[in-house]
């Protein structure tokens, strides 16, 4: 019996060196126990014995490696390096979710492909109150604001009145709105996505981190939301009174250790706590999706555990030996 135990447990550590060799970034190895069905002749043998083994997803070119190495909250995060286009981290990047305010990218992906004037004065409507979470809004009704200041809130301080006055002055109204939305989805090849709603509070707005990912590559080529989701704060006069509105994501506010090119922010209680997010760090330029987070801080934490693994890892490398041709020969 001993001698089977000890068998299992080279095996196991054989599966995980070679894996370790061929998946060389890691995501959340608690889970990965699905690794097992891959292989019928340990089923029956290594339950309650497998301690670490690495994560193979069907989807994506990257999943896991060693435990400890990086351990991400979020429960689907995908960061890929934009100069490659490698997906250094992948967790769950497939599965489908709701995206809370994620959904105001497309949004304002809709209302800059339309073209309708930026200075056009809109006005908050009781059509644009949330009826279905009653979340709370700083736009009361009658609110009137331009275009361009509507879409500036929408992206920078996530107002959901704003993301729905946007969407009524479409064309066609609402629902030729997020007509287009699901179109421009398609044109993206964002298959497994469907918005049901421009601010993002509908548990049917969903996607997943490898479509966000062709969502935010949209994005970042408008210079105008590249400009309204980084904003760090502005004052505007709301019925007649200065108002002051801040950004939602404190990684903006603190202007810290991250060059942030474009981001969004995200939470309803079924989709959890999000972050998108492409921006530059350690010489290095980044698109960040985070899912479903729990907690406030969460998705920002795994972003600054994402560099700090980059970092890491960039440092391991540069403190490997360096074998020469002239040590080889010596070693032959």
């Amino acid at each position: 019996m001993r001698l089977k135990i000890l068998r299992i447990r080279r095996n196991i550590a054989l599966l995980a060196k070679v894996a370790s060799r061929l998946l060389p970034t890691t995501t959340n190895s608690n889970d990965v126990l699905k690794f097992l069905a891959w292989f019928p002749m340990f089923r029956s043998r290594m339950r309650g014995l497998l301690l670490v083994v690495p994560a193979l997803f069907a989807f994506g070119p990257v999943v896991a490696l060693a435990a400890g190495e990086l351990t991400l909250k979020s429960n689907a995060a995908l960061v890929v390096d934009q100069e490659t286009g490698e997906a250094l981290i992948a967790k769950n990047a497939d599965v489908v979710m709701p995206i809370a305010s994620l959904t105001k990218l497309m949004t304002a992906l809709v209302v800059v492909d339309a073209r309708q004037p930026m200075e056009e004065v809109l006005e908050i409507s009781n059509d644009d109150v949330d009826r279905e979470k009653h979340t709370g809004s700083r736009l009361s009704v009658g609110t009137r604001l331009s275009r361009e200041d509507m879409l500036l809130l929408a992206l920078m301080s996530s107002e959901n009145r704003a993301a729905n006055a946007l969407s009524r002055a479409y064309p066609g109204g609402r629902s030729a709105f997020i007509a287009r939305m699901n179109a421009k989805a398609h044109e993206l090849g964002m298959n497994s996505s469907h918005f049901a709603d421009p601010a993002g509070l509908s548990v049917q707005t969903v996607s997943t981190a490898r479509d966000l990912l062709r969502l935010v590559s949209a994005a970042d080529a408008q210079a105008l939301i590249r400009r309204d989701s980084t904003q760090t704060e502005v004052t505007l006069r709301v019925r007649g009174r200065p108002m002051t509105f801040v950004n939602t994501n404190r990684l903006v506010r603190s202007g810290r250790d991250w060059d942030i090119e474009l981001q969004k922010t995200g939470f309803t209680n079924e989709a959890g706590r999000c972050l998108v997010m492409r921006a530059s760090t350690l010489n290095r330029k980044l698109t960040m999706i985070f899912l479903n987070s729990f907690g406030t801080l969460t998705r920002f934490a795994d972003a600054g555990r994402v560099r700090e693994h980059l970092e890491r890892t960039a440092t391991a490398r540069l403190q490997r030996p360096i074998i020469t041709s002239m040590s080889s020969k010596a070693h032959s």
